[in-house]
């Protein structure tokens, strides 16, 4: 898959595809991602991209013919291809994993990373295909967003982190729930708690049976949306019902 990124600061993504166990999703070219600085499309001597806006108010708008022009390019070297167009948005749909999921099975995408007060809603209005947001804060660009999706598509890929069931026992996995809690060395620690009898003895069904539980705890006290949407999508057992309800919650 490929994802064309275009942003005012391409030099925020390198360090994050050069390290870290994604990083061979990234080297391998498995997500190949190209990188199309704005600045490059700007308009005159000074390679202008933004303005102020029409109306008056605070902040600069990103112009629509820069950004125009980086599309253009990015598709031209796609072959022509139309691929999806995200921009980065507290308007948009919230990035989960469910779309994560989606867009790491998909063909990737064009990633516009908005700066400074907006983009000009023209640019939005003719070539945006899917808004996305982060979460309900504001942050002073696209490209954090950006690199959380890359990110969290680069780990879904096979052979990125080594142990294939890595991904399947994350929080927000196949059911939807949060992860359990996990201990490693020493097994005793100042001042701690000790490791759970549970994971130190051996038995499997016994860990796994106790792994599910604190899952299930703590998504229903943490997260109570996620329990409903579990049972909604039949992901919830018997044994797991009558766990819960043993929680008294």
């Amino acid at each position: 898959m490929r994802f064309d990124v275009i942003t005012r600061f391409p030099e925020l993504f390198a360090p994050h595809l050069t390290l870290g166990v994604t990083r061979r999703a990234f080297e391998s070219r498995q997500v190949d991602v190209r990188l199309w600085p704005l600045r490059e499309f700007g308009e005159g001597a000074y390679k202008r991209v933004d303005d102020r806006p029409f109306g008056g108010g605070p902040g600069m708008v990103l112009l629509a013919e820069p950004l125009e022009a980086a599309l253009g390019a990015a598709v031209g070297d796609r072959g022509g291809e139309t691929p999806a167009v995200i921009h980065f948005t507290p308007a948009g749909r919230r990035l989960d994993q469910a779309l994560i999921r989606e867009m790491a099975g998909g063909p990737g995408a064009v990633l516009v990373c908005g700066r400074y007060e907006t983009i000009d809603q023209r640019f939005l209005d003719r070539h945006v295909t899917l808004e996305v947001s982060l979460g309900d804060f504001v942050l002073s660009g696209g490209e954090l967003p950006a690199l959380a999706l890359l990110d969290a598509v680069a780990r879904l890929q096979p052979g990125v982190l080594g142990d294939a069931q890595s991904h399947q026992q994350d929080s927000f996995g196949a059911d939807g729930l949060l992860d359990c809690p996990h201990y490693s060395r020493p097994e005793a620690l100042p001042g701690a708690a000790g490791i759970p009898a549970e994971l130190l003895s051996g038995h499997h069904a016994e860990i796994a049976r106790w792994r599910r539980q604190r899952s299930l705890e703590l998504t229903a006290r943490r997260r109570p949306d996620l329990i409903a949407a579990a049972r909604a999508g039949g992901h919830l057992s018997a044994s797991d019902e009558h766990f819960l309800v043993t929680l008294g919650l």
